[in-house]
Parts: structure tokens; C-alpha cells; sequence
């Protein structure tokens, strides 16, 4: 059969774009290589910008996010037990951040999918994709039956190990990448909160944050070595240890048995271009950051809103500049957002190579932000999501 769009990954980036799809009626299918329960059971991120609230709003998928969700106009940097609040709201107009787990965005999204009849297919193998890179062909396994389709358009939103970037020929990509020499060990536990706001905590022993996704469900990071192992870390430890490095505010930590513990590296990554004729790549298959400044879903978000755009605008008036503006469009966004990460990661975490020099321009440049506007208004603009245009 043929079919307009094949979306590869059933993640944000591939149901956000196939969710946009449908709305602009442009008929769209989604492979995905997990089941339904696995995707959505994927503990990440929690953190919205407005740009992602908004695409929920117009996809009519945000009531759950509205009632259970936790808007927050600031948040705090503790350097060395001393609180920074930024106050997010104040500096960017009234601009906030939503903490609603990615995981609950997940479940939204593919309810949806499935309620208003988008062609989902979960645990679809062995995914492979020819004709590239004009005529794409794509064939997967699904209960042992090998099925293809022939599409006009290929999105590849099946992340950094998928299929996706790997079919574009090696010598057409730039890869740029810089892997950070330390780990985060995360806690997911049903207690409350220590604090209103996110916390990000600089202190002598490495990095910490007291992030949140509910009233009741704590999500807690401390940095840790690269060979680091979960076995060593047993949930009295952890807390002993990021109930030191929050400072003042570790003494509102509550304690509880671990939901979910586990250890992630650090990697910033682009790839350029995002596009080959008639593939596109969107979301994890095209870049990955550091997680400090909270961009991986949103964006995942950004790309496909700029990809959906192109598409529709393509189905409906045959216009082609979307599509051959796609890659230039969501790059310049991406590293914005890489930029940010990569600052934000050495502003708060203690590097092994750091030394006495490196450790007085970190301190300055906390300094700067403790005592000026100008600086807080820049952190706070770049943590809500820098605006996107679609023209």
C-alpha cells in the first residue's frame, strides 16, 4: 500500500508530529519497535516549556496536564548551601514551566491515538527503510509477518539507536558530540517534594537536583562517577547524600523506598543535516543534550511542529519551502537549546579535570547571576524555551 507519511518512532517527536498530521489531514502511519506499555512506562523528563503546552492545548490533549500538571513561574540554584531563586515568571513576562512527567505525556498521547483512529502499529521489528532517498520503502516484521509500505515522506523519530539516521550514508552527516565525564543517579519515590520549585545544586561533592512529579512523587539526581553501580548506591545513601548537597533545603527531604533508580550518562549531540531527500530526522535520532537544561522533549516537540508545518504546507498548496527549509529551521533552534544545556551542565556540576582556576570562573559567573538582572533574565528566557516562528 501506499501512504502519504511513515513516522518511525512512537515517541514525543513521532506522535506529536502524527497527532499534527491527522489534524492538517495528512494520513499518516506510525512503527514502533516497543510495545505501548514500554513506551509509556519510560521514565524521563518532566519539565514543559510554553511551547509544549501550547502544542497540547491545540491538540486537545491537555486537560489531564492542566489538572494534574504543576506550573512553576521560578526556580532555584543552591550554590554551596546558599539559594538563588530565579524568579521565571517576573523575568520573561509572566512566561512559567509545567512539571508533567514524560512519561504521563506519553500515556495522553497514545490514548488519543487510539480513541481518534491513528495508525499506530507497536512492536513492530526488524524496521528497515529503501528507496532512499526519493522512494522510500519500508518494511518491518510484525508477528512474524513481513509487511512494507511505499510513502512519500520518511520521519525518523526512533532515536539515537534507531534506523533512521543510520540509513542516511555516512559521508553526507557531520556529527558533532561531546560526552560529559560523569554520570546522573536518579531516585523516583512517592514522597513529597523538599521544595515548591526545582532545586539545582552545586556543591563540593557534585551536582544535585530536587525535581518533582506530583505533590506526592519526588524525582531526585545526584551526579555521580561514570562506572558508577546501583548495586553500591542503596536508598540510604542516596538520600544521606543529596540531603547534603541541597544544602539547607536537604533538610525538608523525605525519605521513602525507591520506585525507580538508575544511572544515566551525559552526551551532547548533533547531527546535520536533519534531512535527506525525503527522510527526515526529528527528536533523539537528531540530537541528544545534557539533561540539566531539561530540553529533550521539548525539543523533540519543536521538530515535529516544524516538520508537521512543512508537510502540511507541502499536501496542501504543493509548496516545497517547509521541507527544503526543515533541517536549517530546527538546527537553529537545536543549538540554542544545545548551547544552553551545555552552559547550564558547567554551571552546576564539579568536573574531575576542574581546578582552582576553572573553579573561581565558575564561582564568578554564579556570582554574576546572584547579583544581576540582566543575567537572571537570560538564564530564565533560555529555561522557558527561547519563541519559535512557523512562516
Amino acid at each position: 500500500m501506499h501512504i502519504q507519511v511513515v513516522i518511525i518512532g512512537a515517541g514525543p517527536a513521532g506522535l506529536i508530529l502524527a497527532h499534527l498530521l491527522q489534524q492538517a489531514h495528512v494520513d499518516a502511519i506510525v512503527l514502533e519497535k516497543h510495545s505501548r506499555e514500554h513506551v509509556e512506562a519510560r521514565v524521563r523528563a518532566g519539565v514543559l516549556e510554553p511551547v509544549t503546552v501550547d502544542i497540547m492545548n491545540k491538540l486537545d490533549l491537555s486537560a489531564r496536564m492542566h489538572r494534574e500538571g504543576l506550573v512553576h513561574g521560578g526556580t532555584n540554584l543552591v550554590v554551596d548551601g546558599a539559594m538563588i531563586h530565579i524568579d521565571i515568571a517576573g523575568l520573561t513576562a509572566g512566561s512559567a514551566i509545567m512539571v508533567y512527567g514524560q512519561s504521563e505525556v506519553m500515556r495522553d498521547l497514545a490514548e488519543a491515538a487510539h480513541s481518534r483512529g491513528l495508525q499506530t502499529v507497536y512492536e513492530a521489528q526488524d524496521v528497515t527503510i529503501e528507496g532512499l532517498p526519493d522512494e522510500p520503502l519500508i518494511r518491518w516484521t510484525k508477528d512474524g509477518v513481513t509487511q512494507y509500505v511505499r510513502s512519500d515522506f520518511v520521519a525518523g523519530c526512533d532515536g539515537f539507536h534507531g534506523v533512521s539516521r543510520a540509513s542516511i550514508p555516512t559521508p553526507l552527516l557531520r556529527l558533532f558530540e561531546r560526552a560529559y565525564p560523569f554520570g546522573w543517579l536518579g531516585v523516583l519515590s512517592d514522597v513529597r517534594p523538599c521544595n515548591e520549585e526545582l532545586i539545582y545544586a552545586n556543591h563540593e561533592r557534585g551536582f544535585a537536583l530536587a525535581s518533582m512529579r506530583s505533590p506526592a512523587r519526588s524525582r531526585y539526581y545526584i551526579q555521580c562517577a561514570l562506572d558508577a553501580r546501583i548495586e553500591n548506591w542503596p536508598d540510604d545513601r542516596f538520600w544521606d547524600e543529596v540531603s547534603v548537597r541541597l544544602g539547607e533545603a536537604g533538610a525538608a527531604v523525605t525519605r521513602g523506598p525507591a520506585l525507580e533508580k538508575s544511572i544515566t550518562p551525559l552526551r551532547s549531540f548533533v547531527c546535520e543535516p536533519m534531512r535527506w531527500g525525503h527522510l527526515f530526522l526529528a527528536g533523539d535520532a537528531a540530537h541528544i543534550v545534557p539533561p540539566a537544561g531539561a530540553k529533550g522533549l521539548n525539543l523533540a516537540v519543536s521538530d515535529a511542529i516544524y516538520l508537521a508545518d512543512a508537510l502540511s504546507r507541502y499536501y496542501k498548496t504543493g509548496c516545497r519551502a517547509g521541507i527544503d527549509l526543515y533541517s536549517q529551521r530546527a538546527l537553529a533552534r537545536v543549538w540554542q537549546a544545545e548551547r544552553f544545556s551545555w552552559w547550564f551542565t558547567r554551571l552546576t556540576h564539579r568536573f574531575p579535570d576542574m581546578d582552582a582556576f576553572d573553579r573561581k570562573i565558575q564561582i564568578a559567573e554564579l556570582d554574576y547571576i546572584r547579583t544581576s538582572r540582566a543575567a537572571q533574565t537570560a538564564l530564565a528566557e533560555n529555561y522557558v524555551g527561547l519563541p519559535m516562528s512557523v512562516n
